[in-house]
């Protein structure tokens, strides 16, 4: 991807001096401030999932929870979720803030343009660099969550180790599959805009386990299928390079339900998928990135 001298993005609050220690330390559960991408992984990776997930959602609907009540009993050894990564040396580091704050500009400007040709007006999301541990307003999250967007602030977090834990365990390297990450969350920031997130939280209170599982399988498609769209817009400006959306494929690949629950556990649980299996992710991201329309990315309609 040739980022280098583009613009880079303001809507940015660098808390890694002031982050740190604290918080829960197992993986994450989508949006609502758990890893966005799905690659929690631990003991089971359903069981944790799933109480991640419930910790959020009932977050979100103002009941307050303490996540080590909901986490007691995790193992924290050898299975327990993603380990996380040595901080990267300064100059890395450097240039890798440098590299999230121009993705983060191209899809500003990307969801600008789209939102304004239908007449409306794209808040973007600030994002949030933070080391250790973080407080949103979804609650406080570790750095083993893995990035995650929260709709109560409108911002997406990420510790930058994430990345090398992406390319040194998940096996997904390359600066396309890092953007991949960003444009997921941003793709759930823009499910936030247009009423997906918020009406997805609220059925989800009348939905048995095994339905909202299934509903939060199409919401998390539909944010890779987002990501897709804009990776369509960026390959329009002639800044991506050769092998740049294979990365972000490959990204799409390594973290599918399936593909985790079988690295964790030797065997799948397809009623405990909420992000969709790793065919399913390469698929949506595809036909976001071929067609560049949003229509292409509904879910919701899907027989998935």
């Amino acid at each position: 991807m040739k980022w280098e001298g583009r613009r880079q993005s303001d809507n940015v609050e660098d808390n890694r001096d002031t982050s740190g220690g604290g918080g829960f330390g197992q993986g994450g559960g989508g949006f609502r401030g758990g890893n966005g991408l799905g690659i929690a992984r631990g003991g089971s990776i359903s069981s944790i999932v799933i109480m991640i997930v419930l910790f959020f959602v009932l977050k979100s609907c103002g009941i307050n929870v303490d996540p080590t009540q909901i986490l007691v009993g995790q193992d924290g050894g050898q299975g327990s979720a993603t380990q996380q990564s040595a901080p990267p040396a300064a100059a890395d580091q450097d240039k890798m803030t440098a590299f999230v704050r121009t993705v983060l500009a191209e899809t500003e400007d990307t969801w600008a343009g789209i939102f304004e040709a239908s007449g409306k007006k794209y808040p973007a999301p600030t994002m949030v660099l933070f080391t250790g541990s973080i407080r949103s307003a979804c609650g406080n999250a570790s750095a083993a969550s893995g990035p995650f967007y929260c709709p109560g602030d409108q911002k997406l977090y990420i510790d930058l180790a994430f990345y090398d834990q992406l390319a040194n365990q998940f096996g997904a390297s390359g600066d396309f599959a890092q953007a991949y990450v960003l444009a997921h969350e941003v793709g759930h920031h823009v499910q936030n805009l247009i009423g997906v997130l918020p009406k997805f939280n609220q059925m989800r209170q009348s939905m048995s386990e095994v339905e909202s599982n299934k509903m939060s399988v199409k919401v998390e498609l539909q944010a890779d299928c987002f990501a897709g769209v804009w990776a369509y817009y960026t390959a329009q400006k002639g800044i991506l390079e050769k092998g740049d959306l294979e990365e972000a494929l490959n990204a799409a690949g390594k973290i599918g339900d399936d593909t985790l629950q079988k690295e964790s556990q030797g065997y799948v649980v397809p009623d405990a998928f909420n992000h969709g299996t790793s065919a399913q992710r390469v698929e949506w991201f595809s036909r976001g990135a071929k067609t560049g329309k949003l229509e292409a990315c509904d879910t919701f309609n899907a027989n998935l």
